[in-house]
């Protein structure tokens, strides 16, 4: 039985492509440099897959910033804008990443959004009436190129043209009017593939497992109709992940693919789909058994109850990871702190390789059989630490403790009166630049170069600092700066008892920016307060209002990796419980405005909207209620969300029952403003005025017209004035140019206001 990963991690095991291309930014490395190391690290990749015994190792999956850009570049899908800049191809690529603010013109980025249910980002492609779709680009030869040479045959991944046309963003054609064009352009790749060398090459349609009308379906007929016509004799895999292919099963039977990958671990309809419909004879089905999004262990003897299913449909197989492990760290073996009766029970990207080379082996038994054995008992003996308390407290929950009291109406008064903030109150989201000093006293301190006490005292210089710096500039609503914050959900997932962390497992969240998701082992409780003491100095700080930070229930629990033994609404409620713990207790020591992020909301919602209540909003939505339901009325809760699209889901965030609510917008031109308005939106709201992830000054003008474009559609009493996200990830500099913009913005607006 072959095997087969749809993509591999990109980033290096210990970051090297992020600090190489911030490095390139900063003009520490040439362009010669970065592609050196770059080809160096594709080929570690491969070698490292071709070792483990893989049969299909994908090409074309590595990206100095995101997959789905590089295939708009390759499709010479760029605006004009960025063309008159004259770039060359890989800057042109970084300009409509972050934008552009130099000799050549002043450009934002393109729109960012969450690929499907994932913490991933992709760059969302501008096609434009005028524009026409040509093969432009050469990465994907390219790289096929750099793995031949190095002895390694491999199967070219690329977008494909119907996810692409669905999720780009148009003028005023739509996608029917490209489907010829687009259709010709992949013809070409995979001609040009074939005179390479190409056996195999894949074709990524995620977009098919959301929800298809017929239009849908005649488009994706009609372009692949094309497509297949000019194969000649490369093979096509037609892969698929994230969920089941129902609404179009049939018709991928009929089309000449002469593979097909299903995921059998999100898709739920996709094991009935093969046993009730059949699999057609003369294609290979690539089963996606192995979970490419989560690190526990694969329990082999259900996957290989699984696989003799499926052989009974079907005798061409090969085992697949059910999507790229983009979204997985890298290896377990560099946790070397994190004892071995844990570890054994994770598998990160290159575990994922040997369990699918033994499921392989054991499904033909070319196995040793021990090797199902020590499976099995690791599955059997896994044991996890039951927290009575906590489930007690579950058990007691009300349908009371998810509503607050008075009403948001009533509540919205009576924090006027108590705050006394002007009209278009300005604030930031929360994390302030994390300086090379900043970095350096948390590293000194887990190193145990400072005490505590001498970490715990720069902290408060850095605080005061950050404090002088906001009241200068003349905001409203202060923040403390997150400066003992590692990342928002890994901070609290270290002061929240059930959590495990790793030091190395990061993973692309876009561009250069990691995370690394902390692990949840077992219940989930608050024994300390985590950030009383912060909140509570800062506040003495200054007489305006401090706001507290948290992260939300949600988003704590989608950006870790979960458990698979309980279900992640109780997952949610642990965490919204000691979340609420907290928010009470911040309330007690004095802070009056407490932000609950819940910036990941969107990112696990089904991707089919007939699951969205069912599976997921009907006990997200109490979640986050259940952690502010508490608080008195004059107490003000925030929260806020990012990159991702929220026009269909806005009743739903309406209902989260926060006081203000902040959104990225600016990348998207504000287009959030008439989904609120449609939607009679009550919560008070701060649309994003500028983009932090682009290093570009925003003018004052600039920012006035966006603060005028939202006075539009919002009442005025009603708007905050923020930017887009936390500015952690920013420099000092281009941070305080741009807050002095915003501020002096905000006031020359305010001025001609009745």
């Amino acid at each position: 039985m072959a095997t087969s990963v749809i993509g591999y991690p990109r980033i290096g095991e210990k970051r090297e492509l992020k600090f190489w291309t911030e490095a390139y930014f900063k003009g520490d490395l040439t362009q010669t440099e970065l592609l050196k190391n770059a080809h160096e690290l594709k080929i570690k990749h491969w070698k490292k897959q071709a070792e483990a015994g893989l049969d299909f190792i994908a090409s074309n999956d590595f990206s100095f910033y995101d997959t789905f850009l590089d295939t708009a570049v390759l499709l010479d899908i760029v605006p004009q804008r960025y063309r008159d800049l004259q770039l060359d191809e890989l800057d042109t690529t970084f300009a409509l990443a972050k934008g552009y603010q130099g000799k050549q013109g002043d450009v934002k980025a393109l729109s960012l959004r969450k690929w499907f249910n994932t913490n991933y980002h992709y760059l969302v492609p501008e096609i434009t009436d005028e524009v026409h779709f040509s093969l432009k680009g050469n990465k994907i030869f390219d790289e096929f190129q750099e793995a031949q040479a190095e002895g390694i045959l491999t199967k070219p991944v690329i977008i494909g043209p119907f996810t692409f046309l669905k999720l780009a963003a148009y003028q005023t054609k739509v996608a029917e009017d490209f489907a010829e064009e687009i259709a010709t352009v992949y013809g070409q790749v995979i001609s040009r593939l074939s005179k390479l060398g190409a056996k195999w090459v894949q074709i990524d349609e995620p977009a098919l497992v959301k929800d298809l009308t017929e239009e849908d379906i005649q488009l994706f007929d009609k372009i692949y109709q094309s497509i297949l016509k000019q194969k000649g004799g490369v093979k096509i895999l037609l892969q698929t992940y994230f969920g089941d292919v129902r609404d179009i099963y049939g018709k991928l039977q009929e089309l000449d693919f002469d593979g097909i990958g299903l995921d059998f671990v999100e898709g739920k309809a996709s094991f009935d789909l093969v046993k009730k419909q059949g699999f057609a004879a003369d294609k290979i089905l690539f089963a996606g058994l192995v979970n490419g999004k989560n690190i526990w262990r694969n329990n082999y003897e259900k996957t290989l109850q699984q696989l003799d299913s499926l052989k009974k449909n079907t005798t061409n197989l090969v085992l697949s990871t059910s999507c790229s492990l983009l979204h997985v760290p890298y290896t377990v073996a560099a946790e070397q702190k994190l004892s071995p009766e844990i570890t054994a029970h994770f598998a990160f990207a290159e575990e994922k390789l040997t369990e699918l080379q033994e499921l392989s082996a054991l499904y033909e038994k070319r196995a040793e059989p021990e090797i199902l054995t020590v499976n099995q008992t690791l599955h059997q003996n896994f044991k996890r630490a039951t927290d009575l308390t906590v489930q007690e407290r579950l058990a007691k929950l009300s349908g009371q403790d998810y509503v607050r009291q008075p009403e948001r109406n009533e509540r919205f008064i009576a924090q006027q009166k108590a705050l006394q903030l002007p009209l278009l109150p300005t604030t930031t989201i929360g994390s302030f630049p994390q300086t090379p000093e900043v970095r350096a006293n948390r590293k000194k301190y887990r190193t145990g170069e400072v005490s505590k006490a001498e970490y715990e005292a720069q902290l408060k210089i850095f605080f005061q600092e950050v404090v002088k710096l906001q009241e200068d500039l003349g905001l409203d609503v202060l923040v403390h700066g997150e400066f003992e914050r590692n990342d928002m959900v890994e901070y609290f997932g270290e002061n929240l008892k059930g959590y495990i962390f790793t030091k190395f497992a990061w993973v692309q969240s876009y561009g250069t920016r990691c995370v690394k998701p902390p692990i949840i082992f077992s219940d989930i409780s608050r024994e300390h307060p985590i950030t009383v003491e912060t909140s509570a100095y800062a506040q003495t700080l200054t007489k305006k209002p401090m706001k507290a930070m948290l992260t939300g229930p949600i988003t704590i629990l989608n950006w870790s990796f979960p458990r698979e033994d309980i279900d992640t609404k109780t997952q949610a409620t642990q965490i919204a419980l000691a979340i609420r713990d907290e928010v009470l207790d911040l309330e007690t020591a004095g802070l009056k405005i407490i932000q609950i992020d819940e910036a990941a909301l969107r990112e696990k919602l089904p991707l089919r909207q007939s699951d969205w209540y069912s599976e997921y909003l009907d006990w997200a939505i109490p979640a986050f209620r259940l952690t502010h339901s508490g608080v008195q009325e004059t107490t003000q809760i925030h929260t806020h969300m990012c990159y991702s699209e929220f026009d269909d889901i806005i009743k739903a965030i309406d209902a989260l029952d926060a006081d203000v609510i902040s959104f990225e917008a600016s990348r998207s031109s504000l287009e959030i403003l008439k989904a609120l308005q449609v939607n009679h939106f009550e919560t008070a709201v701060g649309p994003g005025v500028y983009d932090i992830h682009s290093p570009r000054v925003p003018s004052t003008s600039e920012i006035e017209r966006a603060i005028l474009a939202i006075l539009e559609i919002i009442p005025q009493e009603r708007v905050w004035i923020n930017p887009d996200c936390g500015l952690k990830t920013r420099r000092n500099e281009e941070t305080i140019a741009s807050l002095k913009n915003l501020v002096q913005a905000s006031q020359n607006v305010k001025a001609t206001l009745k």
